[in-house]
């Protein structure tokens, strides 16, 4: 209530009774309001909202802006805390923001925090997080806010490709696009190549290699024409996987120095990992360079945190690399390491790492295991199995046939010596 709000404000200033009711008020009626025993008349209450520093507006709504502002900025830091330090973050900015949810009507602070919940409702697995997606895509759309807009479009979107739906995901990107390019009048570049990288990543995804081609040189084009670094490091790093997909040895050359250019130059580690990454994959299907490999591989594997975000990549190659030596043991111990990320839902990064049962059943028909070669074959052909083409998919089908063969033979001469 109005006597509630200034009451609240005017501790909030650290101001006493005496201080707010100044020489226009007295203090026993300044307390009558806060109480909600009197009635101020609009004189006072201008003077009292001038005296708080707010509009006399927002004493007289049922949530004033400047609270909202106060729980949005309470909102915002618990949003970006890391899950792994705060495990519970979640459900405390549901508890946070679900009282105020019948006042968030408009304004940039109610869709912010509307925005925030409903991605909160689905990082707790609960239906209604869409109906609210919605609303503050509408407010966002009211105030013209493009960039929050298209963010929420795209958070929309993923969810699809988290579940690895990439068709469907790739149709909402392309109306929530549709919609932003119809209502607002200026994407600001930031934005563009925002929309454009997870459309590449998406055309890619659902194997529409021509128009997923088209939308990534455009977006490096835009990043070029408004000299921004902004999302080049992705668009460099997908270019590359894309020319390794394709087998474009030349374009893998380029891209790949484009990539470890900007790294270099923006000193960022992130950008270089992600270059030593594909250059693994390089070294170890084109060039079969494997001593090259493990040269790279030991520049990072005393990096804990390189580990901690690409461990299951180093030992993924490294476990390839010694398969290529011929160290068959050793190449099963550490393809056993690897685990798919969490966090990894591409065709692309999902087809590297779906190939280790490959190598670990190239490795178990050298050591004549000839039941775990066939296991591991068919499981990767399984994981395979809805991804589209790509060399690595081809790779674990030969691979399955050529166990299966291995083992054919195997039994023959089982069968002939009885």
């Amino acid at each position: 209530m109005l006597g509630e709000r200034i009451r609240k404000l005017r501790k909030q200033k650290k101001m006493t009774l005496e201080s707010l009711a100044g020489e226009g008020l007295t203090k026993g009626m300044l307390s009558l309001i806060e109480n909600n025993k009197a009635k101020p008349s609009i004189e006072s209450l201008a003077y009292i909202a001038e005296r708080l520093g707010v509009e006399t507006a927002d004493l007289l709504e049922e949530m004033s802006v400047h609270e909202l502002r106060e729980i949005l900025e309470q909102a915002e830091t618990l949003y970006n805390r890391k899950p792994e330090d705060l495990p519970n973050k979640y459900i405390q900015l549901i508890e946070l923001i679900e009282p105020y949810i019948p006042n968030l009507n408009q304004g940039y602070e109610s869709a912010r925090l509307l925005d925030i919940y409903c991605r909160c409702l689905y990082f707790n697995k609960r239906d209604d997080w869409q109906s609210f997606s919605e609303k503050a895509a509408q407010m966002y759309d009211q105030i013209n806010l493009t960039g929050r807009r298209a963010n929420l479009g795209i958070f929309r979107s993923m969810v699809k490709f988290t579940e690895h739906d990439y068709r469907q995901s790739l149709k909402i990107l392309l109306n929530e696009r549709k919609i932003l390019e119809t209502q607002h009048a200026y994407i600001d570049p930031m934005t563009m190549l925002d929309l454009d990288y997870h459309e590449a990543i998406l055309h890619f995804a659902v194997d529409d290699l021509n128009t997923a081609t088209k939308v990534m040189e455009r977006a490096i084009q835009i990043s070029k024409k408004y000299r921004t670094f902004y999302r080049i490091d992705d668009l460099y790093r997908l270019a590359s996987a894309h020319a390794m997909m394709s087998n474009n040895k030349e374009r893998i050359n380029y891209y790949l120095m484009k990539l470890k250019q900007y790294g270099d130059f923006a000193d960022d580690i992130q950008s270089i990992l992600s270059h030593d990454l594909v250059m693994l994959i390089y070294l170890i299907k084109e060039r079969k360079d494997y001593t090259k490999v493990l040269d790279l591989i030991e520049r990072h594997m005393s990096n804990e945190e390189v580990l901690e975000s690409f461990g299951p990549w180093m030992y993924l190659a490294k476990g390839e690399a010694m398969y290529g030596f011929g160290r068959y043991r050793e190449a099963i111990d550490w393809l056993d390491k690897v685990e798919v990320p969490s966090h990894t839902h591409h065709p692309f990064d999902l087809a590297i790492f779906y190939e280790k049962d490959s190598y670990k059943a190239l490795c178990y028909i050298h050591l004549k295991k000839w039941d775990q070669a066939l296991l591991s074959a068919n499981q990767a052909m399984e994981n395979f199995n809805e991804l589209p083409n790509s060399p690595f998919k081809e790779f674990s089908l030969q691979t399955l046939k050529f166990v299966q063969g291995e083992a054919n033979k195997h039994n023959e001469k089982l069968d002939d010596n009885k």
